[in-house]
């Protein structure tokens, strides 16, 4: 490939191909108003414009597919919930008429489709097109997985709409089955036709590389897999196979590590790879909230893919608001996330029945705690300055927290959609559900994560205490699991991972429960609902239900229904 694509044009596309359409009207004397216009695919240049619009979709903090900020997604789970409707949790949701997951979902993919039709007609080196091919090929496969992973069976266009008659309007549903083996298809398109992730120019950071192509791919087969085996369906092996084959090539490949953050900082490496600003390898950036150390993304090889916001507001790409977001309790960690938290020496945390202190829960745990989760003991900002203050019958979320950014609400702290960890993580899960996971694989994956948690390069096991090799069955499952659920907190797993492993029906349905309620931290004097532990009821059981027979697949939005002249079936019990 012999120019680079700057993602900075990415939030320029629309603007540009509106003046694009209006030129052209001028010059030509004929409407030109969309992008699929043919006078617009000429060169590779055209193509880069044309891919740049497909990176808009990614997940991120300023939008996925549903509109909203991807951690938000935990909020439909038991590690979180927010101030709005839990339409999802409470089970009160209805069919909708419309709902942006599936309208967005299909807009991404018309514009893959179109992308991917009119790249053979342009002029130019047959790798560049390639590439974009591939990114556009990546964008379709990521439409489909969140489909298929909200409704099950969905329609399948592998081409653009010709017009109002296009009989491929009325698409029937796709098995489940048949749309992920096209999202493999895509998915080794990519990988073979994207670069490797050490040779992408340092212009092109944040761009699909091949690591995203099999990462991602681990990551829809492990969830097709274990979907099918907690319902004892055929093709659990085959997708179990791939997610194992998939996540190990990425391990074996050896393009990306865990980051470790430089000197004194190590002890919080994991804090360290959420508050940092994008920018292309080699460009220094300081971070705005703890201590001040310079670090650049040619160090970190841990992010896979990331949704890139820029550096700061004279070199940024958009920025985002969603700390003050988070400040404000649209997503705040549940006592249940928090009691996954294991102690250092590997224990479960059990519950101090009266605390003194709310630090107490704190002391001696999983250093991810407090590096995911605000105490009283951290700064914090108020509006009149950074005072120490949490609020009194709620947790708030320390992951992605930035002190600058919260008070000028104009963030460029990257999202991280796919994480080197997230691989090591599907390669120990799939290894278990195959039931080949060895010694090995646990000191390669979980315990490597454990000791990142720390900085503890060495394995020393008074930092954290590692999981024993000896570890086996239901045990070791569950371990896997809940390393799981604190190493990818607030990154939109949770609640996909409960309808996969088929525990929703159990989990969901339980109370919401925030803090311990201490009335010397209550300066309010104002006492919440609280559970006979004395623990804070964000949602009462009474309010929290999931319907067995209905709520592991996705209402379709009921105007889709209607325009499908019958060949588009709901979802059963909508």
């Amino acid at each position: 490939m012999t120019r680079t694509y700057s993602i900075k044009m990415i939030w320029l596309l629309p603007a540009l191909l509106l003046l694009i359409a209006g030129c052209r009207k001028n010059l030509d004397q004929t409407p030109q108003t969309t992008l699929s216009d043919d006078g617009f695919w000429k060169t590779t240049s055209d193509l880069g414009q044309a891919a740049n619009y497909l990176y808009t979709f990614l997940p991120g903090f300023t939008g996925d597919l549903s509109g909203n900020p991807t951690p938000y997604q935990d909020n439909y789970s038991d590690d979180a919930y927010g101030t709005g409707s839990q339409g999802i949790g409470d089970g009160a949701r209805i069919a909708p008429a419309s709902a942006g997951e599936w309208t967005n979902a299909y807009r991404l993919i018309r514009a893959a489709n179109n992308l991917i039709e009119k790249a053979p007609g342009v002029t130019g080196d047959a790798a560049t097109i390639n590439r974009f091919i591939a990114e556009a090929r990546f964008f379709r496969a990521h439409a489909y997985f969140e489909l298929v992973k909200r409704y099950g069976d969905v329609p399948y266009l592998d081409r653009t709409i010709a017009n109002a008659d296009d009989q491929a309007l009325y698409t029937p549903r796709t098995a489940r089955q048949t749309v992920i083996n096209h999202i493999y298809a895509d998915l080794d398109f990519v990988a073979a036709n994207c670069p490797a992730a050490d040779v992408q120019p340092a212009a092109d950071y944040g761009r699909i590389t091949r690591s995203a192509a099999l990462a991602y791919k681990s990551r829809v087969a492990l969830f097709a897999g274990t979907w099918d085996k907690y319902r004892s369906l055929p093709t659990a092996t085959s997708n179990l196979q791939i997610a194992y084959d998939a996540s190990k090539l990425v391990i074996t490949e050896s393009k990306h590590s865990l980051y470790y953050a430089p000197g004194a900082d190590a002890a919080d490496s994991y804090y360290y790879e959420f508050q940092y600003n994008g920018g292309a390898a080699g460009n220094p950036i300081t971070n705005t909230f703890g201590p001040q150390v310079n670090y650049t993304y040619a160090t970190n090889k841990e992010n896979i893919l990331v949704k890139n916001y820029g550096q700061n507001a004279s070199n940024n790409i958009i920025s985002h608001g969603y700390l003050r977001l988070a400040e404000q309790g649209t997503i705040a960690p549940t006592k249940a996330l928090v009691d996954a938290y294991p102690m250092k020496d590997g224990t479960p945390y059990v519950p101090i029945a009266s605390p003194a202190s709310s630090l107490e829960e704190y002391q001696n745990r999983d250093p991810r705690m407090r590096q995911t989760i605000f105490n009283k003991s951290l700064p914090y900002p108020s509006i009149t300055g950074i005072v120490t203050y949490l609020p009194a019958i709620s947790y708030r979320m320390r992951k992605y927290f930035t002190f600058g950014d919260w008070f000028r609400q104009q963030s460029y702290v990257n999202y991280n959609v796919i994480r080197y960890s997230e691989v090591l993580l599907n390669y120990a899960e799939a290894a278990y559900e195959l039931n080949v996971i060895a010694p090995a694989d646990i000191d390669n994956t979980i315990n490597k994560i454990r000791r990142r948690a720390t900085g503890n390069v060495n394995g020393d096991p008074t930092i954290l205490a590692e999981l024993p090799n000896t570890t086996a069955g239901p045990a070791l499952l569950a371990a896997i699991r809940n390393e799981r659920r604190i190493e990818l907190a607030f990154e939109g797993f949770r609640y996909w991972d409960l309808l996969r492993w088929k525990t929703a029906e159990t989990v969901l349905p339980q109370a919401i429960l925030s803090r311990k309620y201490i009335a010397s931290e209550n300066p309010s004097g104002t006492v919440p609902p609280r559970d006979p532990n004395g623990f804070v009821v964000a949602q009462a059981s009474a309010n929290r239900k999931f319907n067995l027979s209905r709520d592991y697949l996705w209402p379709i939005p009921t105007a889709q229904v209607a325009l499908s002249n019958g060949t588009l079936v709901q979802n059963p019990n909508w």
